[in-house]
């Protein structure tokens, strides 16, 4: 049985645009600040700061190879959700959408270099380092937990 051309459409769109305004910016990022470096935006609240990140949020599992290949897993399995499984909602495309461009923009990196780039830093409140891939997944759980909540 063919699979309909215009099958969660928006999911497609969504993660293709997150991932590369990732990508995007990280790029930006390596090209414009040496490591470490970091420019205020908003003094001593908002700051681009060029970091590296082995591990995960919050640094957990720094240096575990098991990351890429997790952002691989995730990746496929929203892929083949989108592709064998029922048509979504639009908010649940928009959900998973975020959530493949953000575990595409780091699992990327994490084949590219064995890191993830960081570089957007809330340092008013001493919260880690993060990247555009963050938020999108970020998004994605907030738009999958609404749908889900409604449903209740």
């Amino acid at each position: 049985m063919p699979i309909p051309r215009d099958k969660n459409t928006l999911f497609w769109i969504v993660a293709a645009i997150s991932t590369l305004l990732d990508r995007a910016s990280k790029i930006w990022v390596v090209q414009t600040f040496d490591l470490s470096e970091s420019i205020p935006i908003v003094e001593g609240v908002f700051h681009f700061t060029y970091v590296t990140n082995s591990g995960a949020a919050f640094s957990l599992f720094s240096g575990s190879e098991w990351l890429k290949w997790l952002s691989l897993l995730v990746s496929l399995v929203l892929m083949a959700l989108a592709i064998f499984g029922p048509r979504l909602g639009g908010w649940e495309q928009i959900g998973y959408g975020f959530i493949l461009g953000g575990a595409l923009g780091n699992g990327i990196d994490r084949f590219l270099q064995g890191e993830v780039i960081d570089f957007l830093d809330f340092c008013w409140i001493n919260f880690p380092v993060f990247n555009l891939a963050d938020v999108s997944i970020n998004i994605g759980m907030v738009c999958l937990i609404v749908v889900f909540a409604r449903e209740q």
